[in-house]
């Protein structure tokens, strides 16, 4: 359907979207909280190599772990593992680091125990972090683009993943339609303050409301009024 793909394109995945806005947005807080990236390690959880080569900062280090392929040819500055953070033996073998990074990951890795044992991997790998999610209760699902999926039971997300026009790869059967969205389990502010006591809760806005949320360990406090700490 061409004009549903390119009202996604305009709305998350054009150069000039909406979403690149956003991100461009999110990079600049990121940037004011953690004036000194430019001099850290950075171990990244679910990120991928070509988000930081396209990044308008380079940290010293950037080790990238997720369970997806990673390219063979990387720059000095980048290393990447194919690995499961959520194993406490991956996460022990990572060793330290200055900053864990993480954009939409946590609401992907299974359930709630699952999502604990990532809390537990972000807290031990450094000091500092920034771990950032989709609202649940923003109207709009930003995965599928659709208003109050996040809502529906199970059955008729699935169902309506296989029909919905922006969907970004329409499943082909049910199954596929079941694996697309029962790994995806938006989260709140309540268990966001829940795995990361004590952080920042720092809230992107679109219209007013709040889009996503960044649970953060900074080097300097946001603004007055700009965050809530659990």
């Amino acid at each position: 359907m061409p004009a549903a793909r390119t009202l996604r394109n305009r709305l998350v995945d054009a150069p000039d979207s909406l979403g690149e806005r956003l991100r461009a947005a999110r990079w600049e807080r990121f940037r004011r909280l953690f004036p000194g990236a430019a001099r850290m390690r950075v171990v990244d959880l679910g990120g991928t190599a070509d988000m930081w080569l396209r990044a308008p900062l380079r940290p010293a280090h950037v080790h990238v772990v997720n369970l997806e392929p990673h390219p063979a040819d990387l720059p000095d500055w980048i290393t990447a593992q194919n690995a499961d953070v959520t194993d406490p033996a991956v996460a022990a073998a990572l060793g330290g680091f200055d900053l864990v990074f993480s954009n939409s990951t946590i609401e992907h890795v299974g359930g709630h125990s699952q999502r604990r044992r990532f809390a537990d991997a972000v807290l031990k790998l450094a000091p500092l972090h920034w771990v950032q999610t989709p609202y649940r209760y923003f109207p709009v699902e930003p995965h599928f683009v659709a208003p109050g999926f996040q809502f529906l039971p199970l059955s008729a997300r699935a169902r309506l993943v296989r029909r919905w026009p922006l969907t970004h790869s329409r499943p082909a059967d049910r199954q596929e339609a079941m694996d697309a969205v029962i790994g995806i389990e938006l989260l709140g502010r309540a268990e966001m303050r829940y795995l990361f006591p004590g952080d920042l809760l720092l809230g992107e806005r679109v219209l007013g409301l709040t889009k996503s949320l960044i649970s953060v360990r900074a080097e300097r406090d946001p603004g007055p009024g700009e965050a809530s700490r659990g």
